[in-house]
C-alpha cells in the first residue's frame, strides 16, 4: 500500500479520532485502523504530470503541476473531485464521530450574540447576531445606551438574493447622515461600494465596484477615498469621489507602480489627515492631505527608503512616528506636522534589544504603547504629564491588545484580554485610577468552568541553544509522565505572532485527556524583531 500526503492525513485523524473516542464504547484501535487499511487498497487519484518552463530572473524551472492552477477546466474539476471522494471514502468509517464532534463544537456557541457598544461622535454601535441567522445586524444608539436603536445594515437581508454574500467595511459620514459599507458577491475580496441615507433609510444611487471595500471620508460629508485592485488583486490606486457624481469622473490620487508594494488610504484618529500608506516587506511611505481639503495635494511624510519602516498617527500639531530607522525592534519618534522628514524626528522612546514597540494609541491626556518582551504584550500607559505605568493583569501568559477607542477626549482605554483558560474578554481600563471594568466575557454554551484548566508557560532549549518559548493548557489531573497525549501547534512565518488566546473548540481535546501546546518558534516576532528574521533561511 502505497502512503500518499492524504493517507498519512487519515491515519493521523484516525488515530487522534479513537483517543478522543477513549471514554466511550466505540470501536478499539485495532478494529480502527484495520477498516482502514482496507479501504486504503483503494488506489488514490494521482494528477498527471504536464512538464511547464517557467522563466524569471534568468532561472528556468519546471513545474509539472501548473495545468492545476485552471480552476475552470473540467479536468482539473475531475481531479478534484476524485481526490474528495477518496478522502471521503477513507473518512468514511469516522463520520458519526466527525458529527458528533461538530455538535458539541457548535453547540458551545451562543447563538445569540452582541458586541460591546463603543462610541465614536455621539453614537453607540453595536453588532449582534441573531439565532438562526448567519449574518450580523449593525446598529448604533445616539448619546446614550437607553436611545432608541436605529438600524444601520441587517445584512441577513442584503445576503438573501444570493449564494455567497460579505459586508464589512462601514464607516459613517462625520456628520453621521451617510453610511458607506462594501459587499461582495463572489467570494473573492473585491468589494462594491454602496451608500445609504441614514436620515431617510434610502439607499444612494452611487456604487463603487471593485475595491478592497475601505472607505475614507474628508470632512466635507460628500467626499470619499477608496482603492482599487489591479488583476492580480493587488491594493494599487487610490480614488477620490464625490457622492452624486459618475464613477467614471472619479479622480486618481495616488497610483502605486511598484509590484512589490500595496496601497491603502485612512484618516487619522485626530480627524485632521487623510492618510495613503503604501508598504511592503522592507519598506514603507506615507502621504498626507488636510481632510478639510480633499481636493488639495498629498505630501509625503519620509520618501521610502529600502529597509526603513515606519507608521504614524498625529495629535495636536505634531506626527508620533514608530520606526526601525537604527532599531531593529522600532522605536517611537515625534516630529512637527510640517517638517516631516527622518531628519526632523526626534526620539521619544528610544529602541530596546529585548522589547519589541508594536503599536500605538493616542488620547487628549495618554499615550498607550503596546510592547511585547519575552514572547507576551504588555500595555504601557504613559499621560502626557506624570507617571506612567503598565497594566498588570496578573497572569503569565495572556494575550492583551488595544481594542475599539475611537474618542479621543476620554480616560478609558478599551481592551481586550484572552488566555488560554479565559474566553476573551473586553474591558474599560481607567488609565487614572487604574480600575478595569468587565464588560463582556464570551459565554462558553454549557457547563464550562475556567477554573477546571490550567495553563502555564515555559521555555525549552533546542540545537542551537537558543530557548524557545512554549505556552500549553490542559485540564488539571492532567499527567505529565508521557502517558496523556499532547497536541503541539507550531508556526513561523512573516513575523506572524501565535499568541496563547482561548479557543472553545480546544476544548474537546482538553476534556479527553489531551494537553494542546503552542511552541512560539522563530519566524514570528513572540521574542522581538530578531526572532522574525532568525526564522529566515
Amino acid at each position: 500500500m502505497k502512503i500518499t500526503p492524504v493517507s498519512l492525513f487519515v491515519i493521523t485523524m484516525s488515530m487522534l479520532f479513537w483517543s478522543c473516542q477513549n471514554e466511550t464504547n466505540q470501536k478499539q484501535p485495532s478494529d480502527t485502523m484495520s477498516e482502514m487499511y482496507e479501504k486504503m487498497d483503494t488506489p488514490a487519484p494521482v494528477a498527471k504530470k504536464v512538464a511547464k518552463t517557467l522563466s524569471i530572473h534568468g532561472d528556468d524551472r519546471t513545474d509539472n503541476y501548473y495545468w492545476l492552477n485552471q480552476r475552470e477546466d473540467q479536468e482539473v474539476i475531475d481531479h478534484l473531485n476524485a481526490e474528495n471522494a477518496y478522502k471521503e471514502n477513507l473518512m468514511s468509517h469516522l463520520s458519526d464521530f466527525q458529527t458528533s464532534l461538530f455538535e458539541e463544537m457548535k453547540g458551545r456557541i451562543k447563538q445569540d450574540d452582541q458586541s460591546v457598544p463603543y462610541k465614536k461622535n455621539g453614537y453607540y454601535y453595536i453588532t449582534q447576531y441573531k439565532e438562526g441567522n448567519e449574518y450580523p445586524i449593525y446598529s448604533r444608539k445616539k448619546e446614550t445606551l437607553e436611545a432608541e436603536e436605529e438600524l444601520l445594515l441587517d445584512v441577513n437581508v442584503l445576503a438573501e438574493p444570493y449564494e455567497f454574500y460579505n459586508a464589512g467595511g462601514l464607516s459613517v459620514s462625520p456628520s453621521n447622515k451617510i453610511l458607506a459599507y462594501a459587499e461582495d458577491t463572489l467570494s473573492r475580496r473585491i468589494y462594491t461600494i454602496r451608500f445609504k441615507d441614514l436620515e431617510t433609510g434610502e439607499m444612494i444611487e452611487d456604487y463603487i465596484p471593485n475595491t478592497t471595500g475601505g472607505t475614507v471620508w474628508a470632512n466635507d460629508n460628500q467626499t470619499v477615498f477608496y482603492t482599487v485592485k489591479d488583476d492580480a488583486l493587488r491594493p494599487y490606486k487610490i480614488f477620490r469621489h464625490k457622492l452624486g457624481t459618475p464613477v467614471s469622473e472619479d479622480v486618481e490620487v495616488f497610483h502605486e507602480s511598484d509590484a512589490t508594494f500595496n496601497a491603502y488610504a485612512f484618516k487619522t484618529k485626530s480627524e485632521k489627515y487623510i492618510v495613503i500608506a503604501s508598504f511592503q516587506t522592507l519598506s514603507s511611505e506615507y502621504r498626507v492631505l488636510n481632510a478639510d481639503d480633499p481636493e488639495g495635494e498629498f505630501r509625503i511624510i519620509q520618501p521610502r527608503e529600502r529597509n526603513l519602516e515606519y507608521s504614524l498617527t498625529h495629535y495636536e500639531d505634531k506626527f508620533y512616528i514608530r520606526t526601525n530607522l537604527d532599531a531593529q525592534n522600532f522605536r517611537l519618534m515625534m516630529t512637527d506636522e510640517n517638517n516631516t522628514t527622518k531628519d526632523n524626528w526626534e526620539e521619544v522612546i528610544a529602541h530596546r534589544d529585548d522589547v519589541l514597540l508594536e503599536s500605538m494609541d493616542i488620547f487628549k491626556d495618554h499615550l498607550v504603547l503596546s510592547e511585547r518582551k519575552a514572547g507576551i504584550t504588555r500595555l504601557r500607559v504613559r499621560p502626557w504629564e506624570g507617571e506612567e505605568h503598565y497594566i498588570d493583569f496578573g497572569e503569565d501568559a495572556y494575550l492583551a491588545y488595544t481594542s475599539a477607542n475611537p474618542e479621543f477626549d476620554t480616560k478609558l482605554l478599551r481592551l481586550g484580554y484572552t488566555s488560554m483558560t479565559t474566553p476573551n474578554s473586553t474591558f474599560d481600563y481607567d488609565m487614572e485610577t487604574k480600575a478595569f471594568t468587565l464588560l463582556k466575557e464570551q459565554e462558553v454554551v454549557g457547563d464550562f468552568n475556567k477554573e477546571d484548566y490550567q495553563s502555564e508557560r515555559f521555555f525549552v532549549e533546542v540545537r542551537d541553544g537558543e530557548k524557545v518559548p512554549v505556552s500549553m493548557v490542559y485540564k488539571k489531573g492532567f499527567k505529565k509522565d508521557g502517558t496523556q497525549p499532547v497536541l503541539l501547534y507550531g508556526y513561523g512565518s512573516y513575523g506572524a505572532t501565535m499568541d496563547p488566546y482561548f479557543s472553545s473548540v480546544r476544548l474537546s481535546l482538553l476534556d479527553r485527556g489531551f494537553a494542546f501546546a503552542i511552541a512560539h518558534i522563530r519566524g514570528g516576532e513572540e521574542m522581538g524583531r530578531r526572532w522574525y528574521e532568525d526564522g529566515k533561511l
